[in-house]
């Protein structure tokens, strides 16, 4: 089994929160619901109540077996133990109370993904980054994040809503899909903010581009580092 911490896990223990999301989810009976993180199953019966159909996913078979038992008289619910970044069922909504090791790995990758909207919860910090207005404050995966999605803050959680508390507190965010992304160009994204502290024209040197822009990262603008990317990109 895998640690809990090494994983970053802590499960929601809070009922209100949970159907707090779950209303902010805004699920039909059309729907096919992605849950990244089984967990205790807090989340899990309350979408099933809203979905056509959930498929949950943990990477701690031990949660997965519990799960299975729990909620054996569900018919609308698949569960599944493994890597849920490597599954490839569709999904209209996505719901995650994310472990924070994993934060950055699941927008890279829903980011990659055809899905409407979702419903997650991060750390504060990792919350601060994709909702960075200083470009200073930017990092890669706010670039990625808000050329993919619409982000709206919900909420905050506070420590004593998991169990085991974490240090920090959590902030509950609304994804909307905005743009699909291609691999190649979020790890182009990746390796541009490898490179911040050189000039736009000493960054496209590191790729064999030329450019007469002899800006600095930070002066760009998300769209421009996106425009960036792909001319690096191109053939």
């Amino acid at each position: 089994m895998i640690k809990r911490k090494q994983l970053g896990q802590h499960f929601l223990n809070s009922n209100v929160i949970a159907k707090s999301i779950v209303s902010e989810a805004k699920i039909t009976k059309e729907d096919t619901v992605f849950e990244l993180g089984t967990g205790l199953g807090i989340l899990t019966p309350l979408l099933c109540k809203k979905a056509n159909k959930v498929i949950s996913v943990d990477m701690d078979e031990k949660l997965v077996r519990n799960a299975k038992s729990a909620f054996s008289d569900i018919d609308n619910l698949i569960l599944k133990s493994g890597d849920g970044f490597k599954k490839k069922d569709s999904f209209s909504i996505f719901v995650s109370n994310l472990p924070y090791s994993k934060s950055k790995d699941a927008i890279e990758w829903l980011a990659q993904t055809s899905f409407s909207h979702g419903v997650i919860m991060v750390q504060k910090e990792f919350a601060d980054k994709l909702l960075a207005t200083s470009s200073k404050k930017r990092k890669a995966v706010s670039i990625i994040a808000n050329y993919a999605f619409e982000i709206k803050k919900i909420s905050k959680v506070g420590k004593n809503n998991f169990s085991p508390p974490p240090k920090v507190d959590s902030v509950i965010l609304k994804i909307i899909q905005k743009n699909t992304m291609k691999k190649d160009l979020i790890q182009t994204i990746n390796k541009i903010f490898s490179y911040r502290r050189k000039t736009v024209k000493n960054i496209l040197k590191q790729f064999n581009k030329e450019t007469v822009i002899d800006k600095r990262l930070d002066d760009l603008s998300g769209d421009e580092i996106i425009h960036l990317a792909n001319q690096i990109l191109e053939k």
